[in-house]
C-alpha cells in the first residue's frame, strides 16, 4: 500500500478535520442529552488507518502525486458532509474508497470538459467481438497507454476494468446514459488498442 504523504494530508488533521467534524474544543454540552452527536465524528477516528488506503486508491489510477493528494483532501471533506446526511452509511474503509472513487470522476469529468474541442474523438466503432481484454497484458504499459488517453476514455477504461464495475454503474459515475457509456467504452478501447499496438512496433 502507498503510503501517503502524511506533511500536507496529516498535518491538517488536529486542526481543518476537528473543525469541519464539529469537534469541540472542551466537553461543554457533550453530557447534555439532547445533544446528537455529530456522525462525522466517527471520520476522525478513521482518519489515520483510512488515509493510506484513500491515497494509495488514487494515486494508482491517477498517477500524479499531487493530484492524489489534492483529491484525498477533497474526498475527506464530502466525507464529513456525506456522513451528517439522514440514514448515511456508518464510516469505513470500503465507504471512503466510494467517496473518493465519485471524486475522481469528477475531476475526469472536469478535465473532459476543459480538453474538449482540443481534440478529435475517434468515432469510428471498432466490431464488439474484436475485444482485446482477455488477453494478457503489460500492467505497466498498460497504465502507460492509459494515461496517454483523453480523460473521458481513461475514466470509462479505469471505472469499468481497474475497478470492475458493471456498465450501469460506470455510467451513473460519469453522467451518461448505459447506451452512451457502451459507445464510449468501445471507443476507449480502440483508442487504447490503438496506442498499445503502436508501442508494441516501436519496440
Amino acid at each position: 500500500m502507498t503510503a501517503a504523504p502524511h506533511h500536507r494530508l496529516a498535518a491538517g488533521k488536529s486542526g481543518a478535520a476537528r473543525r469541519s467534524a464539529g469537534r469541540p474544543d472542551d466537553d461543554k454540552g457533550m453530557t447534555d442529552p439532547r445533544v446528537r452527536p455529530d456522525p462525522a465524528l466517527g471520520l476522525l477516528e478513521l482518519y489515520d488507518d483510512a488515509l493510506p488506503h484513500v491515497y494509495g486508491y488514487l494515486l494508482a489510477r491517477c498517477g500524479d502525486a499531487t493530484l492524489a493528494e489534492d483529491l484525498t483532501a477533497e474526498s475527506f471533506l464530502a466525507a464529513v458532509h456525506a456522513a451528517r446526511k439522514p440514514g448515511a452509511a456508518e464510516p469505513s474503509v470500503p465507504w471512503l474508497i466510494g467517496v473518493a472513487r465519485h471524486k475522481l470522476a469528477d475531476h475526469w469529468r472536469r478535465a473532459e470538459r476543459e480538453q474538449r474541442g482540443l481534440r478529435l474523438l475517434n468515432s469510428e466503432p471498432s466490431p464488439v467481438d474484436d475485444d482485446p481484454w482477455e488477453t494478457a497484458i503489460d500492467r505497466l504499459r498498460a497504465r502507460e497507454v492509459l494515461g496517454r488517453l483523453g480523460p473521458h476514455h481513461r475514466a470509462a477504461l479505469t471505472l469499468r476494468y481497474l475497478d470492475g464495475l458493471p456498465v450501469p454503474e460506470v455510467a451513473s459515475h460519469l453522467d451518461r446514459t448505459v447506451h452512451a457509456t457502451e459507445a464510449l467504452l468501445v471507443r476507449a478501447r480502440a483508442a487504447f488498442r490503438r496506442i498499445y499496438q503502436e508501442q508494441e512496433g516501436s519496440r
